[in-house]
């Protein structure tokens, strides 16, 4: 039983992936979907949660800095809504403020190019969601 972690984009969703135990997150792959046209990856996903057996939701939720809901965080809220009534597993919003920013300072540190941050930066994004979700549920 694995949890997985999403920080949901209007072009990408970035996927991570708890260990058995539940304790560290990995990230997976990052999905590309079209917003606008209602593609969301959930045939991606599906796969994803059949492959590594997952029962729990955790989507990153973008808020604003002054705790405000924004268009991202909305759509935010639209995307777990989906998964719930897709899946019926629970699905967590998880406070993502500054975890992009986070994960681009990180690869930056490790001289990781600006072409191949653009490949990983939302799935290292969602590894953060994740492991902060972690962290706090293994308190």
């Amino acid at each position: 039983m694995r949890i997985m972690g999403l920080d949901v984009g209007s072009r990408t969703v970035g996927v991570a992936i708890s260990d058995a135990l539940g304790w560290t997150a990995q990230g997976i792959e990052t999905i590309k979907i079209h917003e606008e046209s209602f593609e969301f990856g959930l045939e991606r996903i599906d796969e994803l949660v059949k492959e590594h057996n997952v029962t729990e939701f955790v989507v990153g939720f973008p808020k604003n800095m002054n705790n405000s809901i924004g268009p991202r965080a909305e759509a935010s809220e639209q995307y777990a809504k989906l998964l719930t009534e897709k899946y019926h597993f629970p699905v967590t919003l998880w406070d993502e403020r500054l975890t992009t920013m986070a994960a681009e300072r990180m690869l930056i540190d490790a001289d990781v190019s600006r072409k191949k941050r653009k490949l990983v930066i939302d799935k290292m994004a969602a590894v953060m969601i994740l492991q902060g979700y972690l962290d706090r549920k293994n308190r």
